[in-house]
């Protein structure tokens, strides 16, 4: 009997010890991570609806994505990044199952297959100078052994075939000065027009064999004038084409045996309009729209050239490309906004005054204005004729219209991230929480002995998927309300098409989204950009009654000197509290470490011309900025010109309107680089947020060395001017990296390395004492990595306790440009296997948690290496205190471990930045990498040493120990029973 019970205590023991064999992974998949895949804003699309095969159209976007969707669920079925350089210029479909792209200024053309997206064919085209690119896909007879592919790419005509990418004829225009504005290919002729303007006043025609190449005539004509813009093509033989004032239009006829001009005013076809008109590419034969300012004209031309006003809009509308859905007719479609529906027109292209189709739809005003539009036809089970609607949005999301509704919307504006922060939750409270769920005893007793099976790996692949559904419908991530540590966060994104979105860190789902109106076109800012986003309002728990905030700042150009804008954004509710224009540019804005009674941050921003602007504009934050007025510096880098200068401030503006909000700015000190040795590449400074938690660091023989900790450091990388390019651009001879580290504050540079025989693009992080930048070594044609660690020298001294205590130190010694810091570094360098797009360092919330570096890699993957790896103390044999230290042995390579790519298998494809988030949890970081895709996960760089895993199996711990006071119970009677027995005997 005793050795029963004994058996019994072993087994329970067995199972509540922690065994990792026994966990399972595939019922854990998003639950701590999410992936979701985007293609970003669409500039061509092409409809594939045949009757055999899945219904799709594939399409090409902005981020130079080559994509094939499911026409019914607008889901993925395969796509392509291509590289950064290689932009589509034109997409097209050739012998039924062929995806023809033109990429990379139309130097490059391709052919992929439809069905699974997999490259056919690539070809190189060569030309001797830039043009525009222009692709055509001869839809020939099916007798015909191949369809020919002809492309306008740098100066030269080529005619390509779609079966091999072989080039079968090419004529060149190099000698020619033309600029050509359009290659025309007739159906059903052996006749190409390629036509164009040189200079600014003569018209050329040249008339080519399709078969051979061979040049058949060319025509010239000069006008009295100069045109502007491109040309249309309105009929087989005749173009129109605006003057370059904008105010009339020129109908150019050019298959007869002369070329000849008509002018006529667009004053006198349209009453009332004024300023200058731009052309709208034309839609179907005969007809063509031109805009003046905000009204679309639409405008006929008859069979002797002359021009009719067809009719105008004032309301927003968009013209489709023509369609052909039967044999002898074509359609295209008009797209027209009013207010928040959307009018979807479908006319003939013969019949102007009837419609073939008109729905009303009612659209998210969020959405903003329709930019593009392409229709696609199909046959109803009446046999008539429907049409759906492909169509582009002003936030860069893409919808399918069809049969007056929304079929399915792709918010593929997250593909063009420009700029990340973060929001907390609100706090919970008593019937705020937006989803609860709730358990009958029956369901919750089954849900553990789900887990229990699972636990002992007796589970079935039925139980395994309950199991996953169990606990993603329990889960707790997805709650709206923050949680103790400090997982459940919103993520704030802003995007290159004006909108900010909320996203979810527990599931990735949008909670709101809005289009900012200040980033929107208007009159008085007709480029607005969006620059960044900063957290304006943390309200903390003596003043919850708030709602944080965050400020989003951009101006009306790409230009530095282009007027500001600014909005306040409430990132609970994602209401717009208030946005305007600014009366001065935004060149840099500086968030500073005060806020004022409400808790809203002060932020400084600097315009073109030097000027500080303190926002939010109070009396009180005056007062606050006043009394700190000399503390506060700043710097500026410029690149292009080679120099990096510091700033201080002073009190007021001279000659401003902006009164005592202004100050003016004194510059400090200057960096000039040699521009004839040295061009700035990359310079980079720790995260403001970032938290160390101690300066001393305890070597191997016991003794202590001081971080040099300053926010105001700058590491710098400059490279040989020849050496800015790709690499390969430059010899060896020729090619060096230099490395600055410099304060800000004073401009004194504290530390200068030279890495001869490098190379560009240099990437890099600062964390702490160190940073560690990426770069390719000429000299062994491999990638490099290098460490710099900055030490303290003054505080060397200060290992007596009795002197802190007393207060016999140098801690609190200033700083000053004079006197030079006492500070040593240490470095190293090590070979690493891959290219790098982006890096970053993990950030904990108190800084005790070891660090580890994530690393974007050129396959869109992101690799987590422990900072160990990168110590500059390692050597080949380190001593043992060394090894009890954590030091790794020395290894001209840095190890790449499989099972450390925190992505898994996934990728983000075209990832440009991994953001770093501290969670509460001291030993949890968040992580989000953001390109095309986007990607988040929690991490924990030293294992979850401070809490219990979310897959813990309390109902087996309670089990576990309910049978173990079981069995003592028992023994203990059974002992009392055989003692009994003893003393009988």
């Amino acid at each position: 009997m005793a050795t029963a019970v004994r058996l019994l205590v072993l087994f329970l023991l067995f199972l509540s010890s922690p065994n990792p064999i026994l966990s399972l992974y595939e019922d854990q998949v998003g639950l701590m991570d999410w992936h979701q895949q985007y293609i970003g804003k669409v500039k061509h699309a092409v409809f594939h609806t045949q009757k055999t095969g899945r219904k799709r159209v594939v399409v090409s976007t902005e981020e130079n994505v080559l994509a094939s969707l499911d026409l019914r669920h607008g889901e993925i079925f395969w796509r392509h990044v291509l590289g950064t350089n290689d932009a589509i210029d034109g997409i097209d479909i050739a012998l039924g199952k062929y995806v023809i792209t033109l990429s990379s200024g139309g130097s490059i053309l391709r052919a992929w297959n439809l069905p699974d997206g997999q490259m056919v064919w690539e070809s190189s085209l060569q030309g001797p100078k830039h043009s525009k690119a222009l692709l055509s896909v001869e839809k020939g007879s099916k007798s015909e052994k191949y369809n020919i592919v002809i492309v306008l790419s740098r100066g030269c005509l080529h005619a390509v075939s779609s079966i091999d990418g072989e080039v079968l004829w090419k004529k060149d225009f190099d000698a020619q000065s033309l600029e050509i504005q359009q290659v025309i290919q007739l159906p059903g002729s052996d006749f190409l027009y390629v036509v164009g303007f040189s200079g600014s006043s003569l018209f050329e025609a040249y008339q080519i064999n399709a078969k051979n190449g061979e040049m058949l005539k060319h025509e010239t004509a000069s006008f009295s004038g100069d045109f502007s813009g491109e040309l249309s093509l309105v009929s087989s033989e005749m173009l129109v084409a605006l003057d370059a004032t904008g105010s009339s239009l020129i109908t150019i006829s050019f298959h007869s045996e002369q070329i000849s001009f008509q002018q006529a005013y667009i004053s006198h076809l349209v009453e009332g309009s004024s300023g200058p008109a731009m052309m709208v590419p034309s839609p179907v034969t005969g007809i063509f729209a031109v805009k003046i300012n905000t009204v679309t004209v639409f405008i006929k031309v008859t069979d002797k050239g002359k021009l009719e006003l067809l009719d105008k809009t004032e309301q927003p509308t968009v013209v489709s490309d023509a369609l052909s859905f039967s044999e002898s007719q074509l359609a295209f479609a008009l797209v027209q906004h009013e207010g928040n529906k959307i009018h979807f027109i479908v006319k003939l292209a013969d019949n102007w005054g009837s419609d073939l189709l008109k729905e009303t739809i009612e659209l998210d005003q969020q959405r903003g204005l329709v930019h593009k539009v392409f229709i696609n036809n199909y046959i109803r089970t009446d046999r008539s004729h429907g049409f759906r609607a492909l169509v582009v949005m002003e936030d860069h999301s893409l919808l399918l219209l069809q049969q007056g509704a929304v079929v399915w919307s792709r918010e593929d504006g997250l593909a063009s991230i420009v700029d990340v922060t973060t929001s907390e939750l609100p706090v919970y409270k008593e019937g705020v929480l937006v989803a609860k769920v709730e358990h009958s005893v029956f369901e919750w007793l089954k849900g553990h002995w789900l887990k229990l099976k699972g636990t002992l790996m007796l589970a079935s692949p039925e139980d395994v998927a309950a199991i996953q559904r169990i606990r993603l419908k329990s889960s707790e991530k997805s709650k709206m309300t923050r949680d103790h540590n400090g997982f459940r966060k919103l993520l704030i994104v802003l995007t290159r098409g004006g909108k900010v979105f909320a996203l979810h860190t527990g599931d990735g789902r949008i909670v709101w989204s809005i289009l900012l109106y200040s980033l929107r076109y208007s009159d008085r800012c007709q480029h607005p950009v969006g620059l960044n986003l900063y957290q304006w309002q943390v309200p903390h728990h003596h003043a919850m009654d708030e709602n944080p905030s965050v400020l989003i700042a951009g101006r009306c150009d790409q230009r530095s000197d282009a007027q500001g804008v600014i909005s306040f954004v409430d990132t609970y509710t994602g209401r717009e509290l208030r946005s305007f224009g600014l009366v001065h540019s935004v060149a840099q804005v500086i968030p500073l470490p005060f806020t004022d009674s409400t808790e809203q941050r002060l932020h400084l921003i600097i315009d073109a011309d030097k000027h500080a602007h303190l926002y939010p504009k109070t009396p009180e934050v005056v007062g606050i900025f006043q009394s700190e007025l000399s503390k506060v510096y700043w710097y500026s880098v410029e690149a292009d010109n080679g120099i990096i200068r510091g700033y201080g401030l002073k009190s007021g503006c001279v000659g401003k309107e902006a009164g005592e909000y202004c100050f003016d700015t004194q510059e400090l000190w200057s960096v000039v680089f040699p521009s004839e040795s040295e061009k700035i590449i990359a310079t980079v400074t720790r995260k403001p947020n970032e938290v160390v938690h101690t300066q001393a660091k305890v070597v191997a023989d016991q003794d202590v060395m001081y971080k040099y900790i300053s926010k105001n450091l700058l590491f710098v990388a400059t490279v040989a001017p020849k050496t800015s390019g790709e690499i390969g651009s430059a010899t060896l001879e020729e090619s060096w990296l230099i490395i600055y580290l410099i304060d800000t504050v004073t401009g004194r540079i504290l530390h200068r390395m030279t890495h001869h025989g490098s190379h560009g693009p240099v990437h890099a992080v600062f964390s702490e004492n160190w940073v560690v930048y990426h770069y390719f070594n000429l000299r062994a044609h491999r990638y490099e990595m290098s460490v710099i660690e900055i030490y303290d020298q003054s505080r060397a001294e200060n290992k007596d306790v009795w002197k802190l205590v007393l207060g016999k130190h140098n801690l609190t010694s200033l700083i000053s440009l004079y006197s030079r810091a006492e500070v040593i570094t240490k470095s190293q360098s090590y070979f690493f296997t891959h290219s790098v797009k982006a890096m970053a360092a993990t950030l904990t919330a108190k800084g005790i948690t070891s660090k580890q570096l994530l690393i974007g890699t050129i396959g869109d993957q992101v690799l987590a290496l422990d900072k160990r790896f990168l110590d500059p103390r390692r050597t080949v044999n380190p001593s043992q205190a060394e090894r009890e230290e954590g030091i790794i042995p020395l290894t001209d390579t840095l190890p790449i471990i499989p099972q450390s790519y925190i992505t898994h298998a996934l990728k983000v494809e075209g990832l440009r930045e991994i953001v770093i988030v501290p969670a509460k949890l001291e030993s949890t970081t968040l992580v989000f990498a953001h390109g095309v895709d986007l990607f988040f996960t929690r991490l924990a760089p030293s294992k979850t040493y401070d809490s219990l895993t979310e897959d813990f199996s309390y109902a087996l711990l309670l089990l576990t120990i309910v049978a173990l006071v079981v069995a003592i119970f028992v023994t203990w009677v059974l002992s009392e029973r055989k003692d009994l027995q003893e003393k009988w005997r």
